[in-house]
């Protein structure tokens, strides 16, 4: 093989191997921020990561939500209408947080049945659910039926 051919191709073969790598390093920086969404049932089966941000998401608990009297604690129960799990969370809520509305909490499992939460989303009008916590309640039979909010 011809010197100018075998140096083409070593520059050729060297600069896919750097965008390999280069590929590699985005994925694997992507892969670290992403949040699952998990419904409170897959979370009871154990499926949910214990040392991973995630985002949990269901129907808040009628009655499940208490206060703390002297600071911006609260705890509320979520539910898929097959298993229900505990959120704790410091912080002020969305205006539109509600019992029996959609909500999903970003935050860490502390226990099996138990979110701490550094983030709570509530929806945004009466019609809308979030895609995610529609689709789970539907999955373990509670259809919904929600219309996706007009623009």
């Amino acid at each position: 093989m011809k010197a100018h051919r075998r140096n083409k191709l070593i520059a050729i073969l060297a600069g896919l191997t750097l965008l390999a790598g280069a590929v590699a390093l985005v994925l694997f920086a992507l892969s670290e921020n992403i949040n699952h969404f998990y419904p409170p049932t897959e979370v009871a089966q154990g499926k949910a990561p214990m040392d991973k941000t995630i985002r949990v998401g269901g129907l808040v608990s009628y009655n499940s939500v208490k206060r703390a009297e002297d600071g911006l604690n609260v705890e509320f129960q979520i539910t898929d209408n097959q298993n229900t799990m505990m959120i704790q969370y410091e912080g002020i809520l969305p205006d539109l947080f509600k019992e029996g509305q959609g909500v999903i909490a970003e935050g860490k499992l502390v226990e099996a049945d138990r979110l701490v939460a550094t983030k709570v989303l509530a929806k945004h009008d009466e019609k809308y659910m979030p895609p995610e916590i529609e689709q789970s309640l539907e999955k373990y039979g509670h259809p919904v039926k929600s219309k996706k909010a007009e623009y």
